[in-house]
């Protein structure tokens, strides 16, 4: 099983990234895909999760209706738009799995991307 994270880089303020996770290597039929995020010196924190028919989303509340999670599962795809971006979202973003329900315990996902990182500058 393999997930590949991409589309970091740097933006300014305000600004916007799309994130985009591939995954590949079994079906992903029924499973909760989710973004979390880490800066160095903190723990791994849940940004938002999406079931498998996308009939369900959850967010962080830190979001605050900023960034939006979605799927193409033809493709086996999440995405992450990330709008309005703010200093403090800076972070490496990583993309997970599991199945069946959405849950923002990390230890939960047993397949991790390798993570793409997102700084936001003032």
């Amino acid at each position: 099983v393999q997930l590949q994270a991409s589309g970091g880089g740097l933006v300014q303020a305000g600004g916007s990234l799309r994130l985009s996770c591939a995954a590949s290597g079994r079906s992903f039929f029924g499973y909760v895909m989710g973004w979390f995020r880490q800066v160095p010196g903190k723990e791994r924190e849940f940004v938002g999760g999406i079931t498998w028919s996308a009939d369900n989303t959850n967010y962080a509340d830190f979001v605050k209706g900023r960034f939006t999670i979605s799927r193409d599962n033809a493709k086996n795809t999440l995405y992450l738009q990330m709008n309005n971006l703010e200093p403090e979202d800076t972070a490496v973003y990583y993309c997970a799995a599991k199945y069946a329900l959405i849950t923002g315990w990390s230890s939960g996902y047993p397949y991790w991307g390798q993570g793409t990182l997102v700084t936001v500058s003032s």
